[in-house]
């Protein structure tokens, strides 16, 4: 089918990947990689499956090995050319993406940009295992958090281990090298047999997604070789077995869409 939309304006569009499965592109995403002049792509995050459609004539430049003092002066140049381009990047944008000090750099260009929403892991490995991480009596928050390390320290108040004291479902990222003390930090509130998914690449071709008690993470990441690219999803959600029911659509629950019968 030929595609007789308008060309890109000459702009920046950051695009998160989503996880690695291409059908998990939003719809804007997909067709913003489709008409793209250029693609700068994070290459050791982001498979090559998700570039499947772009144009054939389209520069592809893979910025895993490089610098952003590399990365943004090509980008600007581009824009100043006319051309559209795409800053590729894994996962969703609000999550340890680093694009904070690429806009900054943008905006001090003047350089117009546009950023477009991706699926993150933590939502793609949910619905793998067919699990929902709010469970009405159970839990009902979510923790999205890291454990500190070589590139990025966490905030006094963010600890581990006292987000871990909430007992909510918790999705840890980038904790594979420092997983002896994540599980650590995570066992002295929750107990030892709360079950863990250990979701490894998701999304991707050679996905892997373990169910393990959380005293058996940091035994089974090692025992795998797990170094990167893995999420942890800590959650009484995963084994729950409650008969408790959401009131959104109780018969018995009435709201400005629907009284009560």
């Amino acid at each position: 089918m030929t595609n007789h939309a308008p060309a890109l304006k000459p702009s920046v569009y950051f695009i998160g990947a989503g996880p690695g499965d291409p059908e998990l592109l939003t719809v804007k995403a997909y067709r913003i990689l489709q008409k793209a002049d250029a693609i700068f792509f994070a290459n050791s995050l982001v498979p090559r499956q998700i570039l499947q459609d772009t144009r054939p004539d389209a520069e592809l430049i893979p910025t895993g090995s490089t610098t952003l003092e590399d990365i943004l002066p090509m980008m600007i140049d581009r824009v100043r050319n006319g051309l559209s381009v795409v800053r590729l990047q894994s996962g969703d944008l609000t999550l340890y993406s680093a694009i904070q000090e690429q806009m900054q750099a943008l905006v001090e260009a003047d350089i117009p940009f546009e950023l477009v929403p991706g699926i993150s892991a933590f939502q793609a490995a949910a619905a793998k295992l067919a699990t929902e991480l709010t469970i009405p009596e159970l839990v009902q928050t979510i923790i999205l958090t890291r454990i500190g390390g070589q590139a990025s320290s966490m905030p006094e108040a963010e600890e581990l281990s006292s987000l871990a004291a909430h007992k909510a479902s918790l999705c840890l990222y980038l904790a594979a090298r420092h997983i002896e003390s994540a599980q650590e930090k995570l066992l002295q509130h929750y107990a030892a047999d709360t079950p863990v998914a250990v979701c490894f690449r998701v999304g991707w071709p050679d996905e892997r997604i373990w169910i393990v008690p959380l005293e058996r993470i940091a035994e089974l990441t090692r025992q795998e070789n797990l170094v990167r690219t893995t999420l942890y999803l800590i959650s009484p959600a995963l084994n729950n077995l409650s008969p408790a029911r959401s009131r959104l659509y109780h018969p018995g629950h009435s709201h400005l869409f629907r009284q009560n019968r």
